[in-house]
C-alpha cells in the first residue's frame, strides 16, 4: 500500500494532473474578478475552488504519509503545506484577509515545476550578495537624494522639497521613466548644467548597480548548475564502480563455478 501510494504521488501523471488543476485554478481566479461572469457562473467557478483545495488537502495528506517527519523539513513542503492551510481558512468575519491570500496557491507552481524551483533557488542563494548590492545602491541614492535637496530643493520643491520627495523622483529616474522631456529638462530650464548631476547618476545607478545585481544572479544560476554537473558526475561515477564491482564478482563466481565442474 505505502510504495503503490508513493509511486502513485510521485508519477508525471499525478504532477501534470496538480499542474494543470493550478494553471486552471488560476484561470477560474481570474474570471471571478468579472462581476458578468461571477454572477452568472459564480456557484460553478465556486464548486470548482472546492474540488481543487480538496485535491491539495489529500495530497498533502498522503505526502505527509509518505514522508513522515521529513515532510516538515523540507521548505518546498512546508510553503506547499502553508498555501493549503491558508486557502483551508473559513471566509467568515475576521478572516477575509486569509481568503484574499488564497490566490497564493497559484505559487504552487514554483513547487511542482523543477525550473522555476531552480530559479526560486538560486534568488534565495543570492541575497546576501544581491543585500550588499542594494545596501550600495541604497548609499548612492542616500548621498544623490541629500544633494538633490540642496541644488534643487527650492527651485523645484515638488520634486526634490525633501527627502522622502528626493528619493521617490531619484527612482522615477533610475527607471528611466520620463525622466528627459518630464523631470530633467524643466530643471536644466532653470540649471543649465543639472545634466551634470542627473547623467552620472543614471550611468552608476541604473547601468552600473542594477546591472551588477544581474551579474549575482547569473554567477548564482552558473555555479548551482556546475554543482549539478558535478552530482551527476560523481553519481555516474559511483555507477559505474558499483557495475565493475558486481562484473568482478560475477567473473568471480563463474570461475568457481567453472573450477567445481
Amino acid at each position: 500500500m505505502y510504495k503503490h501510494i508513493k509511486s502513485f504521488i510521485e508519477s508525471s501523471i499525478f504532477q501534470n494532473f496538480i499542474i494543470s488543476l493550478i494553471i486552471l485554478n488560476g484561470i477560474t481566479m481570474g474570471l471571478s474578478t468579472s462581476k458578468n461572469i461571477t454572477n452568472s457562473y459564480g456557484e460553478i467557478i465556486e464548486l470548482f475552488d472546492i474540488f481543487v483545495i480538496s485535491i491539495f488537502t489529500i495530497e498533502i495528506i498522503l505526502r505527509i504519509y509518505i514522508n513522515r517527519l521529513s515532510f516538515f523539513k523540507d521548505g518546498w513542503s512546508l510553503f506547499d503545506f502553508t498555501i493549503v492551510t491558508v486557502s483551508l481558512v473559513p471566509s467568515s468575519s475576521g478572516f477575509e484577509i486569509l481568503r484574499i491570500l488564497r490566490v497564493l496557491r497559484l505559487l504552487r507552481l514554483i513547487t511542482v515545476i523543477p525550473q522555476m524551483r531552480k530559479i526560486v533557488t538560486a534568488l534565495i542563494n543570492v541575497i546576501p550578495g544581491m543585500a550588499s548590492v542594494a545596501a550600495l545602491v541604497m548609499l548612492f541614492f542616500y548621498i544623490f537624494a541629500i544633494m538633490a535637496v540642496q541644488l534643487y530643493g527650492n527651485t523645484f520643491p515638488h520634486w526634490f522639497g525633501t527627502l522622502g520627495e528626493s528619493f521617490y523622483t531619484l527612482f522615477q529616474i533610475m527607471t528611466l521613466e520620463s525622466w528627459s522631456m518630464g523631470i530633467v529638462r524643466p530643471i536644466m530650464e532653470v540649471h543649465q548644467y543639472a545634466w551634470m548631476f542627473f547623467v552620472p547618476f543614471i550611468f552608476i545607478v541604473t547601468f552600473i548597480m542594477i546591472n551588477l545585481i544581474i551579474a549575482v544572479v547569473v554567477d548564482a544560476m552558473a555555479e548551482m548548475n556546475a554543482a549539478e554537473e558535478e552530482k551527476l558526475e560523481n553519481d555516474l561515477k559511483n555507477e559505474v564502480n558499483n557495475l565493475r564491482s558486481e562484473i568482478y564478482e560475477l567473473k568471480e563466481l563463474i570461475l568457481k563455478q567453472n573450477k567445481r565442474d
